[in-house]
């Protein structure tokens, strides 16, 4: 994957006070901004994971961790999915 280096200036008590080292603070920021572009529908939850380096299924369980909602539906929306569930499963039970 083709990389650019990024300088932004941040002080640095700020990460001496969290008890971050310099790598851990670049994964932080990064980590940061990928959810975010995640957040506002930029790119998706695969193209996330990607990014950081991970599996769909852990960045799936870092939003968790962050309280960061996978599914983010209406109520209507939720509705909508488990009457399509129930359709399916009559379906399904029912003999061909």
């Amino acid at each position: 994957m083709d990389t650019i280096t990024l300088k932004v200036p941040m002080p640095k008590e700020m990460f001496l006070t969290l008890g971050l080292s310099e790598g851990e603070a670049v994964e932080t920021m990064k980590r940061s901004f990928v959810i975010e572009q995640y957040k506002r529908e930029r790119i998706s939850s695969g193209k996330a994971a990607e990014l950081l380096g991970m599996r769909k299924l852990d960045f799936i369980r870092l939003l968790a961790e962050q309280g960061i909602p996978y599914f983010d539906y209406t109520d209507e929306e939720l509705e909508d999915e488990f009457r399509a569930v129930r359709e399916w499963k009559k379906q399904q039970a029912s003999p061909k």
